[in-house]
């Protein structure tokens, strides 16, 4: 999961700074996500897969398809 949050911001071209800003967080708190150092939190998970257009499952490596899900259908 580490290295796939790594390489996503890589190839969007943005800095840790850039990611800590959205997140909230300081860069050295982003950094520590990147080098596993440090859990990445659920809501940060979320938040994550939103910015990058992708789902939780691509960023935590369980899945190589990095679309996103499609939206749940409301069944009541």
């Amino acid at each position: 999961m580490y290295r796939r949050i790594r390489d996503l911001r890589e190839d969007a071209d943005l800095l840790q700074k850039d990611l800590a800003g959205y997140l909230n967080c300081s860069q050295v708190c982003y950094s520590y996500y990147e080098l596993g150092r440090r859990d990445v939190p659920s809501e940060i998970l979320v938040k994550l897969a939103g910015f990058y257009n992708t789902s939780t499952d691509y960023i935590l490596g369980l899945t190589d398809v990095r679309e996103p899900y499609p939206p749940s259908k409301n069944t009541g």
